[in-house]
């Protein structure tokens, strides 16, 4: 921050995150530290490369206002990046009331007795940031694409990520068969029974197999086939 005696300006450096045939804008902040009107005007040195909104304006007592600087679509970047450009931003104290229609260039010159401050602002380019390298499938030349294995066994790196894509759902589907086959022995459990109290009540009648007796047998190993495929 740049503090004189009527403005205090923020940044005090105009940062350009270069992008070449891009647009670029930066702001300023302007803060009146008096109690009267100032005036303020912005020049550059190199001005068909900049446009500054609003380049000449009023700043109310103890009020601030922003001004934002433009770069035009540049087709090539500076060597290393380095900015010779300049602004001059120049501020006089002017009568309450005034307007930025107001504003003329005599109010600033120094030669006609007007007490003119000024405070000089340095360009600079920064480099945008960088997208992240794409993730190269093998650390060195003529190595495996594979992750590495370390000494304890465990899988590193590609590895160990194929292992889990693998693993989860080879778990996932031994748990469901395990369940499938728990209820397959339930099922079977309960026929026996069934059966058991069928042979006893047959035993006591007249002798003969009913239909029910048939087809439990039949649905009994049906389920012990299916469990013998599972397993």
């Amino acid at each position: 921050m740049s503090t004189g005696e009527l403005l205090s300006i923020e940044p005090v450096e105009l940062k350009f995150f270069f992008e070449l045939k891009k647009q670029i804008s930066c702001s300023l902040q302007l803060s009146n530290k008096t109690d009267s009107y100032v005036a303020f005007k912005v020049k550059t040195t190199n001005p068909k490369k900049y446009c500054v909104r609003p380049n000449t304006g009023i700043v109310l007592p103890r009020s601030t206002c922003d001004v934002t600087v433009t770069m035009q679509a540049q087709k090539e970047a500076p060597p290393d990046m380095q900015c010779k450009d300049k602004f001059l931003l120049q501020s006089v104290k002017t009568n309450d009331g005034v307007s930025p229609k107001d504003i003329t260039a005599e109010m600033f010159n120094k030669e006609a007795g007007h007490v003119v401050e000024e405070c000089k602002l340095r360009v600079v380019y920064v480099s945008p940031p960088q997208p992240p390298s794409p993730v190269l499938e093998g650390s060195e030349e003529g190595s495996s694409p594979r992750g590495s294995v370390s000494e304890n066994g465990n899988a590193n790196g590609a590895d160990s990520t194929t292992v889990s894509s693998y693993l989860v759902p080879g778990l996932v589907l031994i748990s469901r068969l395990a369940e499938e086959k728990n209820n397959a022995i339930q099922q079977s459990n309960k026929l026996r029974q069934e059966l058991d109290l069928l042979r006893r009540e047959s035993s006591k009648s007249r002798g003969g197999v009913s239909i029910v007796f048939v087809i439990l047998i039949g649905l009994l190993g049906i389920i012990m086939g299916y469990l013998m495929k599972k397993t």
